[in-house]
């Protein structure tokens, strides 16, 4: 059957699950997007920026498995390149497809504008081979082998592609001689590493996992918990990753972040003689500035491409044959250990003095629901929200490894759109909400509802308590936030609120909840300098790490 190179792309991304295309049209995009728009199985999503798209097109894939997003040479590719990063950071697969100028510009070295004005055209391509697992430039003689490919890169190593596509290319028709397929993963022995980890275990007296973002980048959440109780092992999960591990289960112990754990999760896990580390990275920011007191050379590393014990490393071996392999093991752990306290609920007093940081989260936990969606930006909201306390059907985003302010914005509306039946609840700052907030505007039109908590405390909050809590780079210029969806043309659509206190917080919660079929804006006032307490400790741990 014949096809056009961009019908067959779509086609491919249509067979793994994409019905949404993110991104900005330009020239060298333009006819291959008739081809999106064209189908009943795909939707355009058009963002306001590349960046914007690229947030979206991330938030989507942790919801979805895949995203797909299009951009046009140079000026659009190079704006979303920040997005594009963080997914590869944190393990988030996005097909992004950058429609170029046609062969024959490049092959004459033309001084074509978005380029350079030098006469060649690879500089972007290349600036992306570090930041996507795998590229392709695509032809008509190559395209029934290199879209399969780096599709399939992206799903099996859960990181983002580049497909750079000229747009004479895109046009180009050619005999399709087979449907796209997804390559069947190769399985890798791995019984000597499982002999190996039930050695230590049977050892140990006091085993313990730590996990973290891999699982759910992977989707390995039942094969996890099977192994859990099987084994009795328990689990404390970082915050880079929370939602790894169901915090309903009896082996649940809590968040593991280094120096700010709860003492008794603390003191167990930095005692713990089998640490087995499965999915997750010990990075700075999950560990508090790397203040846990185990060696970490002792630890078992079970990540994907990545295990180490003592002196055996592996860096080909995949986490779902390792976690495969896991589910194996003939081993029950029979120590006791700290088990998780779900805090308790309405924990708080209503009244009219200024809302807090510690109160507003405190109400929040009693606002989630079970099938809720909770995205919570890099800052104040982060460090506030991965103690919260999830139901086994929450889903928790946030970008603690790449930790880009603005994210959050354009990513609930990529989680929004991948399940508009779940409810998406942001929580967001004044500052990030200022580098993304066109997002409101594609929000407005895409006609999508989530509930967005803007927290304006006049500033950069998270880096003030890093350095410099009271000068001017730290401070924003404030803004009337509750027009914004005015200013977005939807007056109509979107309930706007503002809040200053608990008992207007409370009455606005119980509003949101009674109109559930409207997107919902709500302003919450609090001073500039509260915060966290686990953000104060983060920020003096960062301060004295940048010496």
């Amino acid at each position: 059957m014949k096809k056009r190179v961009g019908q067959y792309l779509m086609d491919c991304l249509s067979n793994v699950g994409v019905d949404k295309v993110f991104g900005v049209p330009g020239d060298f995009n333009l006819t291959f997007l008739d081809d999106i728009i064209s189908r009943n199985d795909l939707e355009w999503v058009g963002n306001t920026n590349e960046l914007n798209a690229s947030y979206a097109a991330d938030g989507y894939a942790r919801l979805k498995g895949i995203a797909a997003m299009v951009t046009t040479f140079g000026v659009g590719e190079l704006s979303a390149v920040n997005g594009i990063a963080g997914s590869y950071a944190e393990r988030v697969p996005v097909i992004q497809i950058t429609g170029a100028p046609t062969r024959a510009v490049e092959q004459a070295g033309k001084y074509v504008h978005h380029s350079l004005g030098e006469g060649h055209f690879d500089d972007y391509r290349n600036m992306y081979d570090s930041i996507t697992t795998a590229q392709a430039y695509i032809t008509p003689e190559n395209a029934q082998s290199e879209i399969p490919r780096v599709i399939n890169a992206a799903l099996f190593e859960k990181r983002p592609v580049h497909i750079h596509l000229p747009i004479d290319v895109a046009n180009t028709e050619i005999e399709v001689t087979a449907s796209f397929e997804l390559a069947e993963h190769q399985h890798m022995d791995v019984s000597k590493y499982m002999q190996m980890i039930v050695g230590k275990l049977q050892s140990a007296e006091q085993p313990v996992i730590i996990t973290g973002h891999e699982i759910n980048s992977f989707g390995l959440h039942e094969a996890l918990e099977k192994f859990v109780t099987q084994t009795h092992i328990p689990v404390a999960q970082l915050s880079l990753g929370k939602g790894a591990f169901n915090e309903e289960s009896p082996y649940y112990m809590g968040v593991y972040d280094g120096a700010l754990a709860d003492k008794a999760i603390r003191d167990y896990v930095d005692q713990s003689d089998a640490i087995l580390n499965i999915g997750a990275k010990l990075t700075d920011s999950a560990t508090a500035g790397y203040s846990y007191q185990f060696d970490i050379d002792d630890v078992v590393m079970i990540n994907h491409h990545n295990f180490k014990m003592n002196e055996t490393k592996d860096n080909d071996v995949s986490l779902v044959d390792l976690l495969a392999g896991l589910n194996k093991l003939n081993y029950v752990n029979h120590t006791d250990f700290p088990k998780y306290k779900r805090p308790s609920a309405h924990d708080y007093d209503l009244n009219d003095d200024p809302l807090t940081q510690e109160t507003y989260f405190k109400m929040m936990q009693d606002f989630i629901k079970d099938e809720d969606v909770i995205i919570a930006e890099q800052g104040t909201s982060f460090f506030g929200a991965y103690d919260l306390a999830l139901n086994q059907h929450n889903k928790f985003i946030g970008q603690p490894l790449w930790g880009s302010i603005g994210y959050t914005l354009p990513a609930t509306l990529g989680t929004q759109l991948a399940d508009p039946k779940r409810r998406n609840l942001l929580l967001i700052g004044d500052g990030s909400l200022q580098l993304t907030v066109q997002a409101i505007s594609t929000m407005i039109r895409e006609e999508i509802k989530p509930v967005i908590f803007v927290i304006n405390n006049d500033g950069y909050t998270v880096e003030r308590k890093i350095h410099g809590e009271n000068e001017m780079y730290n401070d924003i210029q404030m803004w009337d936030y509750k027009l914004l969806p005015t200013v977005f043309g939807g007056k109509d659509e979107v309930c706007t609120h503002d809040v200053n206190t608990s008992e207007e917080f409370q009455k606005v919660l119980l509003q949101v909840e009674t109109q559930p079929d409207r997107m919902h804006f709500i302003e919450v006032k609090m001073d500039v300098h509260d915060a966290p307490r686990k953000l104060n400790a983060i920020g003096q741990a960062f301060a004295k790490q940048n010496g």
